[in-house]
């Protein structure tokens, strides 16, 4: 895939954030680095994608992390990626390890309420992830319907549960962790000088928001945010990370 031109303004900065160490790389995966697909597991890396991710990588001094609402499993299992990458799933719910017991319990009672209205709905599916369950609406054709169903999901969370809505979905995790809690969870383990963060949905704003004036964010898409900086799709996305590469090397 041939790099997309980059904003002026976001190449000036990625020129700065190159001369910086520790420095984290960081970036949603679904939406930014492979396509949106109404089946997830059809979710591979666009073409690109696994080389710029290596060769971050490779660079000393630079950490890349993947930072997902998938499970660590699932994203690892889904995108093929390998190398010397930080996994953070979940939301930030999975980087020590697996959730503790009665929180997965809580976890499969919330899947057991909602599994009768996905069950009615036709195109809905139910994910039930490490730390949370989702409802998928984007392949239901009448949207009156998917909008009742999320609404739905919305009633039965309770206050000890965590809502993150997204594009046809609604999630619900049985913790609060979030995106930008595990960022600056990971930029404080390697003691970072500086980190870029790249995401598409509502719950990368998290992400957007945990990091300073002086890293950058990068905003996939269309859409309010609090990015300072944006690119149009993920062939954008790919160029932001080959440019960096290049400055890097």
């Amino acid at each position: 895939m041939t790099s997309a031109p980059l904003p002026s303004g976001l190449d000036d900065a990625l020129a700065a954030l190159a001369g910086r160490r520790p420095l984290v790389v960081a970036s949603d995966y679904d939406g930014v680095l492979a396509r949106l697909r109404d089946d997830p597991a059809a979710a591979v890396p666009e073409p690109g994608v696994a080389e710029a991710l290596a060769r971050l990588g490779a660079v000393d001094g630079v950490t890349v992390a993947l930072v997902s609402g998938r499970g660590v499993e699932d994203l690892q299992r889904t995108s093929g990626l390998t190398g010397p990458f930080r996994w953070v799933g979940s939301h930030g719910a999975e980087y020590d390890g697996p959730l503790p017991g009665e929180l997965a319990g809580r976890r499969d009672e919330l899947a057991d309420l909602l599994r009768p209205g996905v069950a009615g709905t036709p195109g809905a599916r139910l994910e039930v992830k490490p730390a949370s369950v989702a409802v998928h609406v984007r392949q239901v054709a009448d949207r009156d319907a998917a909008a009742a169903l999320l609404a739905r999901g919305r009633e039965l969370a309770d206050s000890s549960l965590t809502l993150k809505p997204g594009k046809d979905v609604l999630e619900i995790a049985v913790t609060d962790a979030d995106k930008g809690s595990a960022l600056q969870r990971l930029i404080a383990e390697v003691g970072a000088a500086a980190a870029i963060y790249l995401g598409d949905d509502v719950t990368d704003e998290d992400a957007f928001r945990a990091l300073g004036p002086d890293d950058v964010t990068v905003k996939v898409g269309d859409g309010d945010t609090a990015a300072n900086h944006r690119v149009d799709d993920f062939a954008g996305a790919l160029a932001v990370l080959q440019r960096l590469g290049s400055l890097l090397a």
